[in-house]
């Protein structure tokens, strides 16, 4: 990790701090402004702000925050703390502001620079822009003057960031953790340390069996794959695997899940008391063990088949869960919903009814092949959905992520929202989902990836786990990314280790 020696973020100014340093400098010094959003530094940022420079003796740059970002569906690819920290360390920057109105107006208005310096793509004489053109006759009307600079060759932020992203998930981690007055070592320190918690996980419990395979070739005549076995593996999955990972670190675990009369009770039973999981296995006579047997070839899934009955449990086992769930002392519990039967609209319902008020509540949506709705789950710590399952509940296919979460927090009326956006990472909502420092974006940590299928549980379990210790979802959330990132990496449902998501902390780092 870089040490910053040099002290530029004292450019960095709030609103009402620029306001009464420009009160001292509009007699004396001439003054420009530019406004954007610059998500991503490049040359004709920089042309255009040494062109304003050059007009004046002061300038100043406001930036939009990433609330009012709306162009892009996904947001800001930088959030506004690291945008103008960016521009606070070029030398011919004066200062900075973030900009929290949706136009820069107000801004404007209150400032008054001599010079307001925009783009040579807002110029359009014949068809200029109407916010451009609401700009000029604010910047006019107190006798200012606004000014396009040259612009020979035009660069976007959006292309270069969709044929060359940058890698700054490490950077914003470090400023995520700063805001919170914390730190990556803090967060190492945390994880070496023991915790007495007590997790209640009732959900469905799921048997994978991973065969892997070389592919030989396919049938001329049918779209029929040809495969030669090389070895089966048989995992816990489902509930059964995001047990195993609270068990791993270090967490007093019981599971509570239905089963059927057969084998895979068995082997589930077996595997999960080796590892110190406690169990309340309720055998269900009608249904089977869930199995989910996928066929692997040079890390690539050619085909999944599913063993499964998703009937609704009956009132009978429903019954069963909520006086298992009354009766057994928690610190935390967790919905764990693969829509195999135990949870829908009503038995969500139900069984958050029956959690005592100060156990912390967290629910999880994972439904691969099935709907599930995580707008079942209300009143919430934390709600885990992932994105198509997001807008399946909203019924909402084409607003931006960052809207999708904001209403899904609302709505669900949870504390906090892990929106889970895939090879992409995730965001995290939390308090009204809207304001600064209430939303951010995580990007994903993996270099490696092998197997995602298990990355939701190991982010489930870690954010979860750190969650009910810290009450902190920004610490709590970033150790999951990072626990996300170890499940990632490997074949198969393997809980993961406190010593694992410490080599992922050193590995990016240190």
């Amino acid at each position: 990790m870089i040490k910053n020696k040099y002290n530029f973020t004292n450019k960095i100014k709030k609103f009402i701090e620029i306001c009464e340093i420009f009160k001292s400098l509009k007699n004396n010094k001439k003054i420009a402004m530019c406004h954007g959003t610059f998500d991503l530094v490049h040359p004709g940022h920089i042309r255009h702000l040494i062109y304003a420079k050059n007009e004046a003796d002061v300038l100043i740059v406001s930036i939009t925050s990433d609330k009012h970002v709306i162009k892009k569906k996904d947001g800001t690819y930088i959030p506004e703390n690291l945008r103008a920290e960016n521009l606070a360390a070029l030398e011919f920057v004066d200062y900075v502001f973030i900009d929290y109105n949706h136009t820069p107006i107000n801004s404007i208005k209150k400032i008054k620079p001599d010079f307001f310096i925009k783009g040579y793509d807002y110029s359009g004489k014949k068809n200029i822009n109407p916010k451009t053109l609401e700009e000029k006759k604010t910047v006019e009307k107190y006798g200012g003057k606004i000014i396009f600079s040259p612009g020979d060759i035009i660069y976007s932020s959006t292309k270069l960031q969709e044929e060359n992203k940058p890698d700054l998930k490490v950077e914003k981690v470090i400023s995520l953790l700063k805001n919170e007055e914390s730190s990556i070592q803090s967060i190492k320190k945390l994880l070496e340390k023991k915790n007495s918690l007590k997790v209640h996980i009732i959900g469905d419990l799921i048997v994978d069996k991973y065969n892997f395979c070389n592919l030989i070739g396919q049938s001329t005549k049918t779209p029929t794959f040809s495969v030669r076995p090389i070895r089966s593996d048989l995992y816990v999955g489902g509930a059964g695997i995001v047990a195993k990972h609270f068990k791993s670190l270090g967490a007093d675990v019981t599971l509570t899940t239905l089963v059927g009369k057969d084998i895979l009770k068995k082997f589930a039973e077996s595997n999960l008391k080796k590892f110190g999981v406690k169990l309340n296995l309720i055998t269900h006579h009608n249904k089977p063990t869930t199995l989910k047997e996928r066929f692997w070839s040079d890390n690539y899934k050619l085909l999944q088949v599913d063993y499964l009955d998703n009937s609704i449990i009956d009132d009978l086992y429903i019954e069963k869960i909520e006086k298992i769930i009354r009766t057994i002392k928690a610190d935390l519990i967790i919905f764990n919903d693969f829509r195999h039967g135990i949870f829908n609209s009503k038995t969500a319902k139900i069984f958050s009814q029956a959690v005592k008020k100060k156990v912390i509540k967290v629910a999880d949506s994972q439904v691969s092949s099935r709907w599930g709705n995580i707008l079942d789950f209300e009143k919430f710590d934390i709600v885990f959905p992932n994105e198509a399952e997001a807008r399946f509940s909203l019924a909402d296919q084409d607003s931006g992520v960052r809207y999708i979460g904001t209403k899904i927090l609302k709505l669900s009326k949870s504390k906090n929202v892990v929106l889970k956006l895939g090879d992409k990472g995730s965001m995290v909502f939390h308090d009204t989902g809207v304001k600064p420092r209430d939303f951010f974006p995580l990007d994903s940590f993996v270099s490696n990836k092998v197997d995602t299928i298990g990355a939701g549980d190991a982010y489930l379990a870690a954010t979860a786990y750190y969650y009910a210790i810290t009450k902190n979802i920004t610490i709590s959330s970033i150790i999951g990314n990072f626990a996300a990132a170890v499940a990632s990496e490997r074949e198969g449902n393997i809980p993961v280790k406190k010593k694992e998501i410490i080599s992922v902390i050193n590995k990016n780092f240190f």
